[in-house]
């Protein structure tokens, strides 16, 4: 018997299967990557190991012993450690509380707390290389990769036997996807149980050595990865050949302005950004995380009031004081953290993706059913979110599927500039392929696109050019043959481009 052992595990909402008598082994030493499309029952069988969810039938083994828990406290005292995709951080409280929620440390109702937290927090932190966050600092104050690095050592600290990295480096910057690597490879020295979920084929190859795709609720195979090439892989997830992973790039740039910034500054943030973008074009933002790649997104989408500067639209002066007034201007944003910024989770798929235009399809407060109707249909089959009933809460989704919602309900707003934060983040090969021809269509109709991903090829296999920032300034502007992985991430410390 293996290591880990998932015998025969079913699990059905309503009349959608996730998971149709599952078998999956992992062994201790080995890092096994668990592949497939969003909607694949990747999540529902972590959640069902980690007894965040129940199952309908089937039975797992760690060691040889029948796992029989009920509470994801039980899980992890069993030695299950789930690194989860979205995060379980409570914002307004401290980096180190959160370490320790529900753990007692000294007396809970005085200061002594508070400081055994801090203390090991600070061992913890010693202990895994964990630079730049201070135990007492609120979680609502970091970035979103330092709060998936909380996440990552809030679980590796509780010394568990199996760990799962559920998409773990999506949200990551580049030198803390080093930082992880480290902590994997010592994990495996360690003998761990590792199982690493990820969409990213070159942290797959580098993380793992074993490979097992999901389908349809199905496992469809196991491999050494050594053994098996990239495409056979998709197939595999998909159920059939993509003819490209990437589009083909066509020059549809036309020569009016669509957005264009004068001397925008704020702060700490942005740093004198001017810049011009065409209508037709698809334009990326590059160079290493928090260098105002977010504040520049969303001060263009009405998100936040920069101090001085301007912003032209159409070659006209716009005043954007809300993101609602940027949408009625044709601008729209899918922003950094979909689950506090994109969604309202516990509302239903339907009413998120119709949250933009309620007023299209409303008069004199009564809903057109069937424009409304129509719109969802649209929605959902322009790209392909896996729904088993559009009445479902948002959550119930996978993270891909969530990010996919956030995507269909700003097209239905038939924006003129798109901007996009690492709108792939979590996103199966198989849907990538069809965002990133849905941008270059939307390109070809005359809209124009700004989007930032912490991943250089999607930028270079995509983009028409690329526009690189540091310390809050546009460091370069990238196109033609210059436009490289190793001309950005010169750019991106400061090193002159070839």
């Amino acid at each position: 018997m293996a290591d880990l052992e998932i015998k025969g595990l079913s699990k059905a909402f309503g009349g959608v299967k996730a998971l149709q008598n599952v078998n999956f082994q992992a062994a201790k030493g080995e890092v096994h990557a668990l592949l497939g499309e969003n909607g694949a029952g990747k999540s529902t069988l972590i959640k069902c190991l980690g007894a965040c969810q129940s199952y309908d039938s089937g039975e797992i083994y760690l060691n040889g012993k029948k796992l029989v828990v009920s509470h994801p406290r039980q899980a992890m005292e069993a030695g299950i450690g789930i690194i989860f995709q979205e995060l379980s951080l409570i914002p307004n409280l401290s980096v180190a509380d959160n370490l320790f929620l529900g753990m007692k440390l000294g007396n809970k109702t005085s200061v002594t707390r508070k400081k055994i937290a801090c203390q090991k927090a600070r061992q913890i932190f010693e202990e895994f290389q964990v630079e730049g966050i201070e135990p007492e600092q609120k979680v609502e104050s970091l970035s979103l990769s330092e709060k998936q690095t909380i996440e990552i050592v809030k679980v590796l600290s509780r010394n568990t036997e199996v760990i799962v990295f559920d998409e773990a480096t999506s949200a990551l910057t580049a030198n803390r996807v080093e930082w992880l690597f480290g902590l994997v490879e010592r994990l495996r020295e360690q003998k761990k149980i590792i199982i690493f979920i990820s969409h990213r084929m070159g942290e797959i190859r580098r993380f793992c050595n074993v490979v097992t795709v999901f389908r349809n609720g199905q496992n469809v195979g196991t491999k050494p990865l050594e053994e098996v090439e990239n495409d056979e892989l998709v197939q595999m997830m998909l159920g059939r050949k993509i003819a490209g992973y990437y589009p083909e790039k066509v020059n549809t740039c036309r020569e009016e302005i669509a957005l264009e910034t004068k001397d925008l500054f704020f702060e700490h943030y942005l740093d004198q950004i001017n810049i011009k973008l065409k209508f037709g074009e698809v334009v990326g933002i590059g160079g290493l995380a928090g260098q105002g790649q977010n504040a520049l997104l969303l001060a263009l989408s009405g998100a936040v009031r920069v101090q001085k500067g301007e912003i032209f639209l159409g070659g006209k002066p716009v005043s954007m004081k809300n993101p609602k007034q940027a949408m009625a201007q044709g601008v729209s944003l899918v922003p950094e953290e979909r689950a506090t910024e994109g969604l309202v989770l516990e509302l239903s798929i339907a009413d998120n993706l119709l949250l933009p235009v309620v007023s299209h399809i409303t008069r004199w407060g009564l809903i057109n059913r069937k424009k409304e109707q129509e719109l969802l249909e649209h929605a959902v089959d322009s790209l392909s979110i896996k729904v088993g009933d559009i009445e479902n809460p948002v959550n119930s989704l996978s993270g891909g599927n969530q990010q996919k919602v956030v995507l269909a309900k700003l097209m239905m707003t038939h924006p003129k500039v798109l901007l996009l934060y690492d709108f792939t983040r979590g996103v199966d090969v198989g849907t990538k392929n069809t965002m990133f021809t849905l941008l270059r269509k939307l390109a070809a109709d005359g809209n124009c696109i700004l989007f930032y991903s912490t991943d250089m090829e999607e930028l270079v296999n995509v983009c028409d050019r690329v526009l690189v920032m540091d310390q809050g300034a546009v460091k370069a502007d990238l196109s033609g043959e210059l436009l490289t992985e190793e001309n950005i991430l010169k750019a991106s410390i400061g090193d002159g481009v070839a």
